[in-house]
């Protein structure tokens, strides 16, 4: 290989690859250094006990953007997404309700309930749609970089003027998702713990917060903007687990002569005189690239792989503030029989085996989970989610038994995971037990991602999901830090490119897509002005 290129990318996983297909179908010679064995970042399926493959980090599809996945052919490359026939299934202390399965059978449910809330429901996912339309419209468009003159100023008025003609109703609903809290935002709506249960957990996915923390409830909302076969707000199973996603973006930028290293993590990005020229790979390897695209979050970035003597004071201590640590605990387990539910009783495959199923079983409980962690380092009854690939991916698990996916929540970062994560571990364990029985003698084998864990094994800083908290101050212009949303670094030809940008987290694509529109705009203008006058 060489050592020479006209771009890098720090980072394999699904952005960096995205970012790497597009430079090199633009024409560029691209190289991704990826730090583990296997590409694709967080977004992996992995055997993580013999005979079982589950999705280790990542583990569910919806926001993955249709440009994406239509340029770079992944349909053709083997992508298949199963969708859910309902999309969560919520146990209760003497009850349960099924969320999804089409408008008519969430009002039926909700009706058991609450037939106001049934009857409420419509309008508020009416509304909810129209807003989480004005996500989809701005989430593959650069943000504009504040101060940063004329062609900023109208990046700002083309992306604001749709908003302006959503009508009063809809404004008034997107103000409230970005200021309040998800508990606030939902007593708006609906009167029934239940119902708003079951809409207020997608506030504290990810999220080291309680659902009646302000700032919570756009939460809620960006894990409704994405979709599934064209069908707005719908998630589905990536057949193969997440990493099939990422190994066909890796066979898609190989198409186009990328070259991927494994096991060749970056120690350094190479600044002279305040432009990157390259990087420094811990083996002591140096490769050069007038172009560095970083796929990890701000936080590893600028304070780890670059000097911070070639920052300014400000940035520098910006950076030292952002706020990362989604509060989150990743297991994989392997089971020899699916979970028997107190409140729905059967070990067969049942449809609400196949969906999300959430341990959170009231807004209190979500908001004390996250007291716990604050006072005592994790929740003394965590949040639980637990999704079951394998009742519909047969490919995961040997006849007859199955993997599941245990995303927990409220876990404090700052905690000593080391001495810990064994305890909490059987602590989660015990958790679903009390709604299932059966699940704790079910378990042959499990694989824990303390924050300390996921911080080690995939890069994010704080284990955060996001590569960063997805507050109002981090969000979109001021994602990472204002003057620097449009996935340029103060430094030159350094460029970002992962979840740590606009549009935030989650299997997305859009980052990558983005950051690399900016490269190629920004190739096109210096390639104009080298050869202007010629």
């Amino acid at each position: 290989m060489s050592n020479r290129y006209d771009a890098i990318i720090i980072g394999g996983g699904h952005n960096g690859l995205t970012c790497a297909f597009y430079l090199a179908r633009a024409g560029m010679k691209v190289r991704v250094l990826e730090r583990r064995d296997i590409v694709g970042g967080a977004c992996v399926t992995e055997e993580f006990h013999p005979g079982f493959r589950n999705s280790t980090a990542s583990y569910t599809v919806s926001l993955l953007r249709p440009k994406v996945i239509a340029d770079m052919k992944l349909h053709e490359r083997g992508f298949r997404i199963i969708e859910r026939t309902i999309s969560n299934f919520f146990p209760f202390e003497n009850d349960y309700l099924k969320l999804g399965g089409g408008a008519g059978r969430t009002e039926a449910e909700f009706a058991r309930f609450s037939q106001k809330d049934a009857d409420t429901y419509k309008h508020y996912d009416a509304a909810l749609e129209k807003v989480a339309q004005v996500l989809r419209d701005i989430a593959l468009k650069c943000p504009p970089n504040v101060g940063g003159g004329v062609r900023s100023l109208l990046a700002a008025a083309q992306q604001g003027w749709p908003i302006a003609g959503l009508g009063l109703e809809v404004q008034r609903d997107l103000l409230d998702i970005f200021t309040k809290s998800a508990r606030d935002f939902l007593e708006g709506w609906f009167e029934h713990d239940y119902v708003r249960t079951a809409f207020g957990f997608d506030a504290v996915v990810g999220n080291y917060a309680g659902v009646s923390t302000p700032g919570s409830a756009y939460v809620l909302l960006h894990h409704v903007f994405g979709e599934v076969n064209g069908k707005f707000g719908a998630w589905g199973h990536s057949v193969g687990g997440m990493g099939a996603i990422t190994q066909a973006m890796a066979r898609a930028c190989a198409e186009y002569g990328v070259e991927i290293s494994l096991e060749a993590p970056v120690a350094k990005v190479l600044v002279n005189n305040g432009k990157a020229e390259g990087v420094k790979l811990v083996s002591g390897e140096e490769l050069y690239a007038p172009t560095i695209a970083a796929n990890v979050g701000p936080a590893l970035l600028f304070r780890q792989l670059v000097n911070s003597s070639d920052l300014d004071a400000d940035f520098n201590r910006r950076i030292k503030n952002y706020k990362t640590g989604s509060g989150t605990f990743r297991m994989n387990v392997a089971l020899s029989e699916l979970p028997d539910f107190t409140v729905l009783p059967g070990k067969e495959k049942a449809e609400h085996h196949t969906a999300g199923i959430i341990i959170a079983p009231g807004m209190d409980y979500m908001d004390q989970a996250f007291i716990d962690a604050q006072t005592g380092g994790w929740s003394k009854k965590p949040i639980i989610e637990i999704k079951l690939p394998s009742t519909i991916d047969d490919s995961l698990a040997p006849p007859g038994q199955h993997v599941a996916s245990l995303f927990c929540q409220q876990f404090d970062p700052k905690v000593d995971w080391d001495k810990h994560r064994e305890k909490v571990a059987d602590l989660i364990i015990d958790t679903v037990n009390d709604h299932a029985p059966n699940f704790k003698q079910a378990v042959i084998a499990r694989q824990i991602h303390s924050p300390l864990d996921l911080e080690r094994k995939f890069g994010l800083i704080g284990g955060d999901i996001f590569h960063g908290n997805m507050g109002l101050d981090q969000l979109w212009a001021a994602r990472p830090v204002l003057g620097h949303g449009d996935y340029r670094s103060p430094i030159k030809g350094l460029y970002m490119c992962g979840s740590g940008t606009h549009p935030g987290g989650g299997v997305t694509g859009a980052p990558g897509h983005n950051a690399a529109a900016e490269i190629i705009r920004d190739r096109g203008t210096l390639w104009k002005v080298l050869h202007r006058g010629r």
